[in-house]
């Protein structure tokens, strides 16, 4: 018999379910995050929303259905249910039934679309949202390049990838940094402000690494809740990434990095911007197998060298309804 490595809840916040780009108007599309089968749809007029999947009548997935005006139709009996959870439309019924006539049958969230994600707010006690997301400029300015995203599947839960932000130690022992980075937690209720600096080897001009030279890179992390992070990489170039970090269910995340980076940079420039890309992409592959494989140690013996893990972990667990 197998238990759980982390026995971690589903910690509540704003999580992206989707790009705005996957879903044009009259879309629908089956999700799986939560622990819970969802559907998200656009309506005719473009507002995104999002439900959960099973039908109310005799349980058919909505995420297969279709749209029409603002609601999901059922492919099984077209049955509609608008983004608020009400049914609109029984078209065979003489009368509507009395536990869909003006009441609410099946569990919405509450959705905005915002830095070209939609997000869902997720609350296991159904509480209405306690904090906003932030909009990141550069991902909707015509001075930078349209977004690059990556993404994985992950069998750890969110806590534990955020956490490795703040695990200065690892990035010398997994990713072969020149030194142990420098970093700082700054606690703002909802909000977390994280500071790194570290040194990594110089480009020539052609991008390859040379090691006659360092430079020293800034980062600075904004997560806004557990679901969203942004990460502005200065020192060398302009470029910014949000991370979406999503939970399917309690162990395994659906993770998300977006990169934008600035049109008006130097060739020299833009060779660092994708080296330093490509370096935190591999740096994530590298992460990968040991989130897979570990548990989570919840009275970890620590070192002076180790980073703020501590600070991160109470930060973190007010996101824990219970």
């Amino acid at each position: 018999m197998t238990t759980s490595r982390f026995k971690l809840p589903i910690p509540f916040g704003w999580y992206a379910v989707a790009e705005s780009s996957e879903l044009n108007n009259t879309d629908v599309k089956p999700l799986k995050y939560f622990g819970r089968d969802l559907a998200v749809f656009r309506t005719e007029s473009g507002t995104a929303k999002v439900i959960d999947a099973m039908c109310p009548h005799l349980g058919a997935h909505l995420g297969y259905g279709s749209v029409i005006e603002d609601s999901v139709v059922c492919r099984f009996h077209g049955w509609k249910f608008n983004g608020d959870g009400f049914c609109t439309d029984v078209p065979y019924a003489r009368r509507m039934p009395p536990k869909a006539d003006g009441k609410k049958c099946l569990k919405n969230y509450h959705t905005q679309e915002l830095n070209q994600v939609i997000w869902a707010w997720f609350h296991p006690n159904n509480e209405a949202p306690l904090y906003e997301l932030d909009p990141i400029e550069e991902l909707n300015s015509d001075e930078w390049n349209p977004p690059v995203v990556y993404q994985w599947t992950i069998d750890a839960p969110i806590q534990e990838t955020g956490e490795n932000a703040v695990d200065t130690a690892h990035f010398a022992y997994v990713h072969t940094a020149e030194s142990v980075p420098e970093a700082e937690i700054i606690i703002d209720g909802y909000c977390r402000e994280t500071r790194m600096h570290s040194k990594v080897k110089g480009l020539n001009k052609d991008g390859s690494r040379t090691d006659e030279h360092s430079a020293t890179v800034s980062l600075i992390s904004f997560s806004f809740g557990p679901g969203q992070t942004v990460q502005r990489i200065g020192g060398l170039f302009d470029i910014v990434m949000m991370g979406t970090v999503t939970p399917i269910d309690a162990d395994t995340t659906h993770m998300r990095f977006v990169y934008a980076s600035a049109k008006d940079q130097s060739e020299q420039d833009k060779l660092m911007q994708a080296a330093f890309q490509k370096a935190t992409i591999d740096q994530v592959e590298e992460d990968i197998p040991i989130w897979n494989t570990k548990f989570y140690n919840e009275t970890p013996i620590l070192c002076d060298g180790d980073g703020p893990i501590a600070l991160y972990r109470k930060w973190f667990s007010q996101f824990y309804a219970d």
